[in-house]
C-alpha cells in the first residue's frame, strides 16, 4: 500500500478543465489494465467494421459508439467500487462480494444492451425489421 499524500489544493477556471483532463488521462490508463476494457476496446473496432460491411448508416455507428462509451463508463464506475472494495478489506466480506456483483451486473446489462442494438442495426441491413 502506498503512503499517504498531501491533498492537491483545489484548481478553478480554465486550469480545472486541463486538470480534470488530465485526470481522466489517469483513469483511462489505469482502465488499460483491465481485461475486460481491453476487450471491449477490441470488440469496438470488430464491431465498427462490421458495421461498415453491411453499410449500417452514419446515424447507426453514432449509436454503436454512444452505447459503447457508456459501457467504458459503466466498467471505468465498476472498476471504481472493485478497487474502493479492495482497499477497504483484504478479507472476504458479504458487502464487498454484493458490491462487486452489483457493479458487475451494471457491465453486463450494457453488454446485452450493446449487443440488442447490434442484432437490431443488423436486423434492419439485411431487411429483417
Amino acid at each position: 500500500m502506498s503512503e499517504p499524500r498531501q491533498k492537491p489544493e483545489p484548481v478553478t477556471g480554465l486550469r480545472h478543465v486541463f486538470a480534470a483532463a488530465t485526470y481522466s488521462m489517469g483513469g483511462l490508463k489505469r482502465l488499460w489494465q483491465e481485461t475486460a476494457f481491453q476487450h471491449i476496446v477490441v470488440m469496438f473496432f470488430v464491431c465498427i467494421g462490421l458495421h461498415y460491411a453491411i453499410g449500417a448508416s452514419l446515424i447507426q455507428i453514432g449509436g454503436f459508439t454512444i452505447m459503447v462509451l457508456l459501457l467504458v463508463a459503466v466498467e471505468a464506475l465498476n472498476t471504481a467500487i472493485e478497487c474502493l472494495v479492495d482497499h477497504l478489506t483484504e478479507e472476504w466480506r458479504e458487502f464487498a462480494k454484493h458490491a462487486k456483483d452489483l457493479g458487475s451486473l451494471a457491465t453486463m446489462c450494457l453488454l446485452l444492451a450493446n449487443g440488442v442494438y447490434l442484432i437490431c442495426v443488423i436486423a434492419v441491413n439485411f431487411g429483417l425489421a
